[in-house]
């Protein structure tokens, strides 16, 4: 982990506390100056933060890599100033984002499973639709929300209707397409409050496009 993306981590934890309870809906031109179209082939990326000491999934979100890359992270806790929010999907999702993205979740106590199936261009426009108008979920319904939007998705019709992530991963790792990673990181839970170092408009400048 880099020291500038240590110092994003440092950065949003006082917003954590915060929660996600109220919609947040950035502004339009925001959205449109920030959006992103990441190269790969379109793909649908389902991210699980597992604990390392029970194995119990406590957090799901959703990579959608259409005509512009974002991610639906339904009552998530990762807010960044060059990310861009609304009702729970996060535009402008550049390598350098989703790098701090998986650092700020990989911890010493949780592990974040990746699990990526390519789709066809359409499907991965729907996806997009879908999780555009879903609006803001509520809590610990972040699974439920992510399957809702799958099972209305050509070949993913036979998703579990589930609030468990642990079975929506489980159903990920059961399709001959998946592509899967973890990932680990063996800092700290409580080393990251101190890790504010640098400047602001570094930690902008590493994440910023």
């Amino acid at each position: 982990m880099t020291p500038l993306r240590r110092l994003a981590l440092a950065l949003l934890l006082p917003l954590i506390a915060a929660g996600c309870a109220e919609t947040v809906m950035d502004p339009d031109v925001e959205v449109a100056r920030r959006a992103y179209s990441h190269d790969g082939p379109p793909a649908l990326t389902l991210y699980t933060m597992t604990n390392t000491r029970s194995g119990s999934g406590d957090h799901s979100a959703l990579l959608i890599n259409a005509d512009q890359r974002v991610l639906f992270d339904p009552f998530g806790t990762f807010h960044l100033p060059q990310v861009p929010e609304q009702r729970d999907v996060l535009y402008g999702f550049t390598p350098n984002v989703h790098k701090v993205y998986i650092d700020f979740h990989a911890r010493e106590t949780y592990d974040v499973r990746e699990q990526r199936v390519e789709v066809s261009p359409a499907v991965a426009r729907q996806a997009l639709r879908l999780a555009q108008s879903n609006g803001a979920v509520g809590p610990a319904r972040c699974t439920i929300s992510i399957a809702n939007i799958l099972r209305q998705l050509p070949g993913f019709e036979d998703a579990p209707a589930t609030f468990f992530p642990n079975r929506l991963a489980a159903y990920f790792a059961g399709r001959p397409d998946v592509q899967e990673r973890r990932i680990g990181d063996d800092d700290a839970d409580d080393n990251h409050g101190v890790l504010i170092r640098a400047a602001q408009n570094e930690i902008r400048e590493e994440i910023a496009y």
